[in-house]
């Protein structure tokens, strides 16, 4: 299976966070972790940047409301 890399600015658009909160969120374990692609650049994995977004739907889905 090919991986697919998402930089941040993609990976800002696809989740509607902000650069900041990403990194926070990493720091705290709520978001995947990046992985280095470069001396100065990294990445995240496509399929974890999903995951973590059907995650958060599940959670959604899971709260008792019908949104």
């Amino acid at each position: 299976m090919q991986q697919q890399f998402l930089r941040r600015p993609a990976v800002e658009a696809i989740t509607g966070l902000g650069r900041s909160t990403i990194y926070q969120m990493m720091s705290d374990g709520r978001f995947p972790k990046s992985v280095r692609i470069g001396r100065r650049a990294v990445a995240w994995t496509a399929e974890e940047v999903q995951a973590w977004l059907e995650e958060r739907i599940a959670e959604r889905s899971g709260d008792g409301q019908n949104d």
